[in-house]
């Protein structure tokens, strides 16, 4: 499986598993919503269980992916601060371009 994670994103994620309470977890990405062709995912901090598979990525962060999950397999996290702050996970290996 493949995850690709922007530069602020990274940033983002360090800072949030560098808090106490996060100590020994690793980020989870997961599918909230799934129709059609496209997903919608969330993000987590969490210790991988026997269902999971922990990805290493290019900005030297690990991410929990759920086995056999296709949706997961080639997603990229980005963190925007304008139209609006926040995360944003696609999909561009399945054809997932947008905000979800």
């Amino acid at each position: 499986m493949k995850c690709k994670i922007s530069r602020n994103a990274a940033k983002m994620i360090r800072a949030e598993l560098e808090k106490p309470e996060s100590e020994g977890k690793l980020l989870r990405v997961f599918v909230t919503h799934a129709h059609g062709d496209h997903a919608h995912y969330g993000l987590g901090v969490d210790e991988p269980g026997e269902n999971d598979v922990v990805v290493s990525t290019d900005s030297g962060i690990d991410v929990i992916l759920e086995k056999d999950n296709e949706f997961l397999d080639g997603i990229r996290i980005d963190y925007f601060y304008v139209p609006e702050e926040g995360f944003a996970v696609t999909n561009p290996s399945k054809g997932n371009h947008g905000d979800h």
